[in-house]
């Protein structure tokens, strides 16, 4: 009988548990959801698409040439 009681107190710890996972994905979807809107606030800006724009041809035309 030990046992059984271990295994359904065992089982009530773990389910109590369940619900901390969700929470954990739902504070992280709204982080990633918030810094995906700040990087694309950014990268909307002109100078900064200018200075990515500038960045991505010194970086090519040192590999190409």
């Amino acid at each position: 009988m030990k046992i059984i009681h271990n295994i359904i107190e065992r089982h009530k710890r773990i389910s109590s548990e369940l619900g901390i996972a969700t929470a954990e994905y739902a504070v992280t979807t709204v982080a990633a959801c918030g810094f995906a809107g700040v990087l694309y606030k950014l990268l909307g800006s002109e100078s900064i698409a200018q200075l990515i724009g500038e960045l991505l041809r010194k970086a090519l035309s040192s590999f190409l040439f």
